[in-house]
């Protein structure tokens, strides 16, 4: 299963590149966030996005990552996977 997680961003690794260091429920891992960057909108450090298969795909707030998490918490199994997969990769 392949589930979208939120992470908050902890800092830019290589902003040409659009790589972050985000942590997900203590894992850091780099990914890419290119699709939350530029605009008004734009996250930056300190922000919650949704990561799917190292990537950012969407900037939330902090009450609505709390959520998810409790929610994804709540599938067991699936979720705590999901966690190692992510604690497994890595983009370069």
């Amino acid at each position: 299963m392949c589930l979208a997680i939120p992470a908050q961003i902890v800092l830019f690794r290589d902003p040409e590149r659009f790589l972050a260091e985000v942590d997900v429920a203590g894992v850091r891992r780099v990914v890419n966030v290119a699709l939350v960057s530029g605009g008004e909108e734009a996250a930056g450090v300190g922000d919650w996005v949704l990561i799917h298969v190292g990537f950012a795909l969407a900037k939330i707030d902090e009450w609505e990552a709390a959520a998810t998490r409790r929610v994804l918490e709540q599938m067991g199994a699936e979720y705590r996977q999901e966690l190692e997969e992510f604690e497994r990769s890595s983009v370069q």
